[in-house]
């Protein structure tokens, strides 16, 4: 799998990844969520599939955390 973010088909809700939010591009910052919903309608772009985090954020992907899933808590 590539875990670049630049194809729609290596993302899917409930995967765990790095993104950089619109007031982040000029620095590169990334921010750690998981996927709730793909917004990138193509199935490749260049500068990372855009998507919607669970918490509401909305970024590109720049990477698929190792791992695949999120899984919930064991307890």
């Amino acid at each position: 799998m590539n875990g670049n973010g630049q194809r729609r088909a290596d993302i899917r809700p409930g995967l765990e990844v790095d993104i950089v939010l619109k007031q982040d591009q000029r620095t590169g910052k990334t921010t750690r969520g998981i996927v709730k919903d793909i917004l990138t309608k193509s199935p490749n772009h260049p500068h990372g599939i855009k998507v919607r985090l669970a918490d509401g954020q909305v970024g590109r992907v720049k990477s698929i955390l190792p791992g695949g899933q999120a899984e919930p808590a064991q307890v």
